[in-house]
């Protein structure tokens, strides 16, 4: 046994079935049932039950995905900081942004970050929210931004970095761009133009919406800003944007108004994996990114 068969088989059950998993790791699929048969005859267990549609679990193979999720982030660890040892000031951080990120400071920072570190690469992933948490959670990502900081934040360790309300956009010619502040439930018989499902803000509108008695009647779904922005300008729909983001629009095309209280806000936060060792370059991006919004590092340096 080594660890590739351990890396194997953790792909297949995360990916649950031979085929994806084998286009995940870029082998065939004869390659990582061979694989798996071989771990299965050398510990003497069946781990994994094929059918046709989907893999499932016996109890030995239940066992094994436990102690394998561990064994394998400790050698990936221990590679890490040897890697860290052997090129010490380079390196690479993988990190998770969610789109709404351009309209902050962070594209400065990263410049900034850049020029301070040239030998560090950065590799940035843009999606929402939950896939930035699972990107982290699964190590496929070192750090990420997220816009919510998770609801179950025991695997990580979070670092907030600004706290932003959102409010209504709306077209000057709506009736509630007349108002100073909206309640939130003035907006069930609106149409939304929502941001995309695995933003983190969709389920908290969403959970907003619910508490107020009514079901949002959402005309699209979106990932972008300017295409937000712009469906409400067409007077199409009714959306929810940063109060800072909302200060660059033009009042000639999009009027913004408060919320009435309790608030919905975007809260951007950096978080990485409690358990996972961080390399010189995610540790160093982490600290000089916190250091730009409070005035202390918040990582201490590797002992």
């Amino acid at each position: 046994m080594n660890i590739t068969h351990l890396e194997y088989f953790l792909e297949v059950v995360r990916k649950g079935s031979f085929s994806k998993a084998a286009t995940s790791l870029h082998v065939t699929q004869p390659s990582i049932s061979k694989m798996i048969q071989s771990l299965e005859e050398e510990l003497g267990v069946t781990l994994v039950l094929r059918n046709a549609k989907h893999i499932e679990l016996t109890d030995a193979g239940k066992i094994i995905l436990d102690q394998a999720q561990q064994i394998v982030t400790r050698f990936h660890n221990l590679t890490t900081e040897l890697d860290d040892i052997v090129h010490f000031k380079k390196g690479k951080v993988r990190i998770g942004l969610p789109h709404i990120s351009g309209s902050t400071v962070l594209p400065r920072i990263l410049g900034e970050f850049n020029q301070k570190y040239p030998n560090i690469q950065i590799q940035l992933f843009e999606f929402g929210s939950k896939k930035i948490q699972l990107g982290v959670h699964e190590g496929a990502l070192d750090v990420g931004i997220v816009c919510t900081p998770p609801a179950k934040p025991d695997s990580f360790e979070i670092f907030s970095l600004m706290k932003d309300p959102l409010k209504v956009i709306v077209h000057p010619n709506h009736p509630l761009a007349q108002k100073s502040v909206i309640p939130f439930s003035e907006l069930a018989s609106e149409a939304f133009v929502m941001y995309s499902e695995d933003f983190s803000l969709y389920d908290c509108i969403q959970d907003r919406c619910k508490s107020e008695g009514f079901q949002p009647r959402i005309i699209c779904e979106t990932a972008q800003r300017e295409f937000m922005t712009q469906m409400v300008s067409a007077t199409l729909g009714i959306a929810l944007l940063p109060s800072a983001i909302c200060n660059d629009l033009n009042p000639n095309m999009i009027v913004s108004v408060p919320i009435e209280d309790p608030q919905i806000y975007l809260e951007l936060a950096l978080i990485w994996r409690k358990d996972r060792y961080l390399s010189f370059a995610a540790r160093r991006w982490l600290e000089f990114t916190a250091d730009k919004f409070v005035a202390s590092p918040i990582i201490p340096s590797a002992s």
